[in-house]
This record gives C-alpha cells, sequence and structure tokens, in this order.
C-alpha cells in the first residue's frame, strides 16, 4: 500500500502534462457560458496546486522510504489512494464533461476527508500537512464546480449560485478545521481560496467579495484557535 500510494500521487502530480494548459472549465462547456463567474476564484489562485502536487509526492516518499511499516500510517492509506487514483484521472476528464468532473471531484474531497482524519498523529510535515493543503483546496474547489452548474445550467443565477456554494463552503471549512488540530494548512488553504473569490469579484466588500473575505477572517480565526488550542 504505501508504493501504491506513491504510485498513485505521482500519476496525479503529472497528470496536468497530460492536459497542459488547463485553467479551469470553459466558459462555453455550459448551456449558459460561464465568463468571469462570480463563485469562481481569481486565476492565480490555481498556482497552488503546484504546491499540492509537490508536498503530497515528498510525503508519499517519505512514507516508503521511512513509514512503510508504520500501523499509525496504515490508516489512512486506503483513502489517501482512492484519492490520488480519482485525482489523477480528473483533468481529462474535466475537459470533456463538467457534471462528471463535479463528481469526481467531491469523490476527491469525501476521499481526502477521511484520509486527513486518519492521519498519522506525527510526521505532520509528510502527512497531515500536505493532505490538509490538498483537501482543504478541495473544499473550496468542490463549491466552486457546483456553482458553475449551477449557473452554467440555469437553475440559478450566477450570483445566487455564488452566495449558496460560499456559504456553503465556508460552514463546511469551518466545521472540518474546529475538529483538526494537526492539520492548519487545510484552513489556510481556504483561505487562499476565498481570498482569491474576493479578488475575482473586486475586493467588492458590499456583495459576494465582502462574504469570501468574512468567511476567510473567520478562518483564520478558527485555523488559529484549533492549532494552538487557544
Amino acid at each position: 500500500m504505501p508504493v501504491l500510494v506513491l504510485i498513485l500521487t505521482i500519476a496525479f502530480g503529472i497528470s496536468p502534462f497530460w492536459v497542459p494548459d488547463f485553467g479551469g472549465f470553459d466558459a462555453d462547456q455550459f448551456p449558459i457560458p460561464q465568463d468571469n463567474p462570480p463563485v469562481q476564484p481569481a486565476g492565480y489562485a490555481f498556482a497552488i496546486w503546484g504546491v499540492i502536487y509537490a508536498w503530497l509526492i515528498a510525503g508519499s516518499v517519505f512514507g516508503v522510504w521511512k513509514r512503510r511499516q508504520d500501523p499509525a500510517w496504515a490508516a489512512m492509506r486506503l483513502p489517501l489512494a482512492l484519492s490520488m487514483a480519482v485525482g489523477a484521472i480528473w483533468l481529462p476528464v474535466a475537459v470533456l464533461s463538467p457534471i462528471w468532473a463535479t463528481i469526481l471531484i467531491w469523490a476527491m474531497l469525501v476521499t481526502a476527508l477521511w484520509a486527513l482524519w486518519r492521519s498519522p498523529s506525527q510526521d505532520h510535515w509528510a502527512a497531515s500537512w500536505p493532505i490538509g493543503l490538498y483537501t482543504g483546496w478541495l473544499s473550496a474547489a468542490s463549491f466552486v464546480a457546483l456553482g458553475l452548474l449551477l449557473a452554467g445550467y440555469g437553475w440559478t443565477s450566477g450570483t445566487t449560485a455564488a452566495w449558496i456554494m460560499i456559504a456553503a463552503a465556508i460552514s463546511l471549512a469551518f466545521a472540518v478545521q474546529s475538529r483538526l488540530q494537526n492539520a492548519p494548512t487545510y484552513g489556510c488553504a481556504v483561505i487562499w481560496a476565498l481570498v482569491a473569490i474576493a479578488v475575482q469579484n473586486d475586493f467588492a466588500l458590499i456583495g459576494i467579495g465582502g462574504a469570501a473575505l468574512a468567511g476567510a477572517a473567520a478562518m483564520a480565526w478558527i485555523t488559529l484557535k484549533s492549532s494552538t488550542g487557544k
């Protein structure tokens, strides 16, 4: 299982080479084109994937090298392998179908949360921290994908979709981080996404940008509180 996790994590990390220049769903992949949707973070925010890929691979290498037989690491390996396996095929699916991509990103999130909860209480830099960063970003991205579907298929307006999905993402992330003591990176990734949503909305304090910034502030507080125990 440690070797399988490493192989799948490497496959996940190199998946952008299979689909170069992917910058999110194309506006015309939806019946109602999604040009500059308010629910989506500004483009620069997706650079976090470089850190996520590299850190997950480094942690998996350490797991094979130093913790292959460690029972504390064993508990997280199955859900992590499942999440990496789905992640490895996500980009090719995303260029074909936003609906299937949304289903898969939720599968990635559920298994990532499972792995994060079962991560060892030691070696945080190699286990809970990279998984936390990955899971935190997915916690935002999964709701962004749902918001794009809501607006893109005409079920709500883009603004309404943004309000609903940002509120839902903040609620989930706050609940998760409040119960975590070993993964402040989870909250950091969510904050990164929320600030980027505020940037996408021109930092408008009254409206979606303000809601995103308020959520980022709430996440900063609970991340600090859960990490320090104060």
